[in-house]
């Protein structure tokens, strides 16, 4: 997210940018009234998992890998692919996940003097409470989920709506066996990396933030409309936890079938545009983000193929299956596909 790329310009090496925010997802959105909350009993699976094959796009003599990653994936799940660890292997490149990033010119003295500014991030400036906040029906909803997954924390109800929803959506995926993906799948490429001594290459669209701290204290002082955000959030906890643990578990077992069979329904969106479409993102002259991603990955993968006759990277694997996603494109391209 926007934010938390801003954020991270205060704790980040000015020279590394921060993935913080994927690709435009379609989302559907749930009709009719949220079924109640049940305690969910589906088993996700543990121990070693292959995950999904990869997706071959070739053109003439260059070929692209793209890995599908989805999140959430099961927690205690080991994930070992051969399949990954030999493609990386032939690559000349890899490339990063896509995302937004921030580069901000400051060092150590400069990092400590915004962590005031960060602890006030997430709050609402005017001091206000979720319930004050909110709807009367979305504070009742959201009362009952911070029970039962977050408990007596009092602190989190002058939070913004965004980042309460953040907070959230993260205790109910642990307490449902769930993770987000980062922590499964990245440290197996980045070892895959290592072993054949190649080059990751960043695919992020990155903003400039030439003085964070006075960004930081704007951003402070401004209103989000982020209520649809917090909405979106409890739908889906309502909704589609079960579906996610079987989302989870395809993936984990390579089961593309399934994957493309249910029904992804996915927060981000809304929270994304929160922060994006705020008064606060315009002064700052960033527009169409999700457009501006998704432009710098295909701009990567048109340099990489040009430079390397292997290439691999890594998408989310919505991105993949939507027909008018990136394997139209790519065929759109000229490129021919080999889907697991």
């Amino acid at each position: 997210m926007l934010i938390a790329a801003l954020a991270g310009a205060a704790t980040a090496h000015a020279a590394t940018p921060t993935t913080t925010a994927n690709p435009p997802y379609t989302v559907t959105a749930n009709a009719g009234a949220p079924t109640p909350i049940v305690d969910i009993d589906a088993v996700v699976v543990t121990g070693a998992q292959p995950g999904p094959g990869l997706w071959k796009f070739h053109k003439g003599d260059r070929t692209l890998w793209v890995l599908g990653t989805l999140s959430p994936l099961p927690q205690r799940m080991t994930w070992v692919s051969h399949d990954v660890d030999a493609s990386i292997a032939q690559s000349g490149i890899a490339l990063q996940p896509p995302g937004l990033s921030v580069n901000a010119d400051i060092g150590l003295f400069g990092r400590l003097s915004l962590i005031p500014s960060l602890f006030k991030l997430r709050k609402n400036p005017d001091g206000a409470t979720l319930e004050q906040r909110l709807p009367p029906e979305l504070y009742a909803r959201w009362s009952v989920l911070k029970a039962k997954y977050i408990g007596g924390d009092r602190a989190i109800e002058r939070w913004r709506p965004v980042f309460a929803a953040s907070e959230l959506y993260q205790a109910a995926l642990k307490k449902n066996g769930l993770v987000e993906t980062g922590g499964i799948i990245g440290p197996v490429l980045e070892n895959a990396v290592k072993s054949a001594g190649i080059a990751k290459q960043p695919t992020t669209f990155t903003i400039k933030v030439d003085d964070p701290k006075a960004t930081l204290k704007a951003f402070n002082a401004s209103s989000l409309d982020d209520v649809a955000c917090l909405r979106k959030t409890l739908e889906r906890l309502e909704t589609d936890l079960a579906v996610m643990r079987t989302r989870a578990n395809a993936w984990a077992t390579g089961d593309i079938d399934t994957l493309r069979a249910l029904p992804y329904d996915d927060q981000n969106l809304a929270c994304l545009s929160a922060l994006t479409e705020s008064g606060f993102s315009q002064r700052m002259g960033i527009a169409n983000i999700q457009e501006k991603i998704a432009e710098r990955w295909y701009r990567s993968v048109d340099e990489a193929m040009r430079d390397h006759r292997v290439v691999f990277a890594v998408l989310p694997i919505t991105q993949l299956l939507k027909p008018d996603g990136v394997v139209a494109k790519l065929q759109a391209k000229g490129y021919e596909v080999e889907a697991p």
